[in-house]
């Protein structure tokens, strides 16, 4: 049997056990909806999948210890079978996860399976020699052992599979503790790629998971003595959960990623680029554009280009009744209502007393500094702009509602000394001039994805070495050839 049948039989058959024989739980396909397929669960005990945190590290472990005694060339193949069974059932998986998560759209989830294609492997570990009239030094990387990670409900499979092909690069093992609200589309593609896995090379739970998944497992996986080293990619109080534990914590964070538009910028390129960022996924991603800047002197300017690429702009009595259905006032500040988080446009404008097309892609308005789509990571496909004097107030503005995450920023302008100073401003992992958020992640620029972006701990955007601990062998007088 080749490889590519095999994935699909395993696949097949971990739908089935799913949702009975037809393998499917809902035939819905609209690209941005609120889900609604029926409930799932998938088998524990096996194949990764347990609702023992002790079971699962015992299990771990005695599979990284397989991994590191089969050698680099068992971690290529894995990452193979990782990247080629995500991509062999994008579509599928993406729906999955949207009926059970029940935010996003469909086209995007499925976009987000078959990027982990360029996720980097284990080519990203080259070792590096010393040789001098002392001796000769190896560099190398070696695993931490079993890895505890933090997924959430906003990219389930993608990140637990991004995470997989970068940790087992490294030569780990995971063992992750889902966003309950994502649990068993995760819990399906872990064990379908276990039994892949093992069908292979005789490793059967390289990657586990919790399900179900609980504040009490995921306080299990924190405190474990046999787990070295946590990855969190989630919100602010699971990150300071991660950052108080005794132990290596490499966390990705929250984000509010400003747009800056001065009047140099090429206002149709921006425009296009603030729609394709924002709208994808439907403002899902960490890194997307949340609230936009501009200078008054191409202010009325850039909101006309923003209608030209097919945005709908908001009227202010509507931008009103968006803004009160979309948060809520709890303990002296504004919250983000759930309701509306990562839902379509046409369920935004329906709440702000509107209709739209279903094809479009993003709404936008004018407001203040002071509204709560301004200072809030509102995971939603509405855009807040905010007139500015000039770039010197659009910069601090900026860093003001940035936050300090030192997460994502971008600027559209074609003034080089601005596009320097607001780099150094706002500090931020993640800087993109002049085009859409996706960019700073090799979609539509350059350089590798990842989906857990380390800001609070200073990794940036995690490839197979985070995930390793440097190790030195010397030999001294020896080894040298000339």
């Amino acid at each position: 049997m080749n490889q590519s049948t095999l994935v699909a039989t395993v696949v097949q058959q971990v739908l089935e056990k799913l949702n009975g024989p037809s393998g499917a739980s809902s035939s819905g396909d609209s690209g941005a909806g609120s889900g609604g397929g029926k409930s799932f669960s998938v088998p524990t005990g096996s194949f990764g999948v347990f609702s023992s945190v002790d079971d699962a590290v015992d299990a771990a472990t005695a599979s990284q210890k397989q991994l590191v005694e089969q050698g680099l060339e068992t971690r290529r193949s894995i990452v193979k079978i990782l990247k080629e069974t995500a991509e062999a059932n994008a579509k599928e998986w993406g729906r999955v996860e949207l009926e059970e998560t029940k935010i996003g759209r469909l086209d995007h989830k499925v976009a987000k399976l078959e990027l982990l294609g360029t996720v980097p492997g284990v080519e990203f570990l080259e070792t590096v020699a010393h040789s001098g009239d002392e001796g000769v030094s190896i560099d190398e990387y070696a695993p931490w052992g079993v890895v505890g990670a933090i997924t959430p409900a906003t990219h389930s499979i993608p990140t637990l599979t991004a995470n997989g092909i970068s940790m087992i690069s490294a030569g780990n093992a995971l063992i992750i503790n889902p966003h309950p609200s994502a649990a068993n589309c995760a819990a399906m593609a872990v064990r379908t790629y276990n039994q892949l896995i093992a069908a292979k090379h005789g490793i059967e739970n390289l990657i586990g998971i919790i399900n179900p998944p609980t504040l009490r497992s995921a306080e299990e996986i924190f405190k474990h003595d046999r787990i070295p080293l946590l990855v969190v990619t989630g919100g602010p109080a699971v990150a300071r959960a991660a950052l108080k534990q005794p132990k290596r914590a490499i966390v990705a964070g929250p984000g509010n990623p400003p747009v800056v538009v001065d009047e140099t910028a090429d206002l149709k390129r921006a425009s296009e680029s603030i729609i394709a960022g924002a709208a994808f996924d439907n403002n899902l991603l960490c890194i997307g554009e949340k609230e936009v800047f501009v200078v008054d002197s191409v202010f009325d300017r850039m909101m006309d280009a923003m209608a030209a690429a097919g945005a709908v702009r908001l009227n202010s009595a509507q931008v009103d009744r968006l803004t009160q259905a979309a948060f809520e006032w709890k303990d002296d500040h504004y919250a983000v209502s759930k309701d509306l988080v990562g839902r379509s446009t046409s369920e935004l404008a329906q709440a702000a007393g509107t209709t739209v097309d279903p094809s479009v892609d993003l709404l936008y308005g004018e407001t203040t500094e002071d509204n709560p789509f301004v200072p809030e990571e509102q995971m939603m496909p509405f855009v807040p702009f905010v007139r500015v004097r000039d770039i010197d107030e659009a910069i601090a503005l900026a860093v003001k509602y940035e936050h300090g995450f030192g997460h994502t920023a971008i600027i559209h302008s074609n003034n080089l000394e601005r596009i320097t100073r607001m780099g150094k401003a706002v500090n931020t992992t993640i800087f993109v001039v002049n085009g859409p958020c996706t960019a700073g992640l090799g979609v539509g620029g350059e350089g590798y994805p990842s989906y857990s972006i380390a800001t609070p701990t200073g990794e940036g955007i995690t490839n197979p070495l985070t995930f390793t601990r440097f190790r030195r062998m010397g030999v001294s007088g020896a080894l040298r050839m000339i």
